[in-house]
């Protein structure tokens, strides 16, 4: 059985070593980071020990806090970019107008500016603004079948999120068909019992739209600066609905999200969402008062949901009663 060892100083030999996790200070441009490293220390004495290995773990959780702290992109997301619009590092590069190994040293954990993060965000986050660039940007690239084969990519993305963004509208049409009174800061949460809840259920998110742990809760951007000028003052009711267009599934769930969460305030429900674990986690150690737009990813929404499921033993959409009454005791 192969053993790891590593070279230690102090015994001069080749020794085993244990690995523990503890809470560690790096420096990046003068400015101290807190982040969790990993330490290492020989088995025999106890003393500190190089690996490089672990090192470059270290390196690379000191850089993601930086990252988080600066709002720079994060590494996931460059890494994450060409496999979603099917194009090589040094094509998109050469597509941006960037030097051609710029992208590449991103992904080999090179910081990007906060212009060119910036980029990289909308890019990830929007394929309608990606394929503008591809168009716009074509002729830098060095054949024709690369633009062929990542419009191809792009275009699929385009046409799902047009089938599935729908979906998001016309839950919100019925909100406003068949809610009383109900502001921008219930819409968003009642979304997002709806996303969530509808996983619990049936397997599957309604909503392809990422929400966002906002101050006052779960928020969907796009939603958000759609109804904003509502402020505190509820929205225009819809006057027309046809239900027809929904599954027998959808009407379930957003009837029972209607009847036994938009009964609450928005305020309520903010206070509902920051006791869930999805908002919490997604906030970290943000101050209550701290803006973020960090993601609350769809797999904690599904893993919560899906306990919730389970704990209250739900068995019908309707069953959701029992949770947002217990939630409404606890407060």
């Amino acid at each position: 059985m192969t053993r790891n060892l590593i070279f230690c100083e102090e015994c001069r030999d080749d020794v085993e070593y244990t690995i523990t996790e503890v809470p560690m200070i790096g420096k990046i441009k003068g400015i101290e980071y807190h982040y969790i490293g990993k330490e290492v220390r020989c088995v025999k004495c106890n003393t500190s020990v190089y690996v490089p290995e672990i090192n470059d773990s270290n390196l690379k959780a000191l850089y993601e806090v930086y990252r988080k702290e600066n709002g720079i992109v994060s590494l996931d997301v460059i890494l994450a970019i060409p496999k979603k619009y099917a194009i090589g590092k040094r094509p998109l590069s050469l597509l941006l107008g960037w030097g051609e190994q710029t992208f590449s040293r991103y992904c080999d954990g090179d910081i990007p500016t906060k212009q060119y993060s910036e980029i990289l965000t909308k890019i990830y986050d929007d394929p309608i603004y990606y394929a503008e660039l591809l168009e716009a940007g074509k002729e830098n690239l060095k054949s024709q079948k690369t633009y062929e084969k990542s419009r191809k990519a792009v275009d699929e993305l385009i046409k799902v999120s047009e089938n599935n963004s729908s979906k998001i509208n016309i839950a919100i049409k019925y909100l406003l068909n068949q809610c009383e009174d109900i502001t921008p800061l219930a819409l968003q949460k009642a979304l997002y019992y709806i996303q969530g809840f509808y996983y619990a259920f049936y397997n599957t998110f309604l909503f392809i739209e990422e929400c966002e742990a906002w101050v006052h809760g779960p928020v969907y951007r796009d939603i958000y600066f759609k109804y904003c000028d509502y402020h505190f003052d509820p929205i225009v009711k819809s006057q027309y609905f046809d239900d027809s267009v929904l599954s027998a599934s959808e009407k379930a769930i957003f009837d029972s999200v209607i009847n036994n969460l938009c009964c609450y305030s928005g305020k309520v429900l903010e206070q509902f969402t920051h006791n869930e674990t999805p908002w919490l986690v997604a906030r970290g150690d943000l101050p209550v008062t701290e803006p973020s737009k960090q993601i609350i990813s769809h797999d904690n929404i599904g893993t919560y949901f899906k306990a919730v499921k389970e704990k209250y033993k739900m068995t019908k959409p309707n069953d959701i009663r029992v949770y947002s009454m217990d939630m409404f005791d606890s407060l």
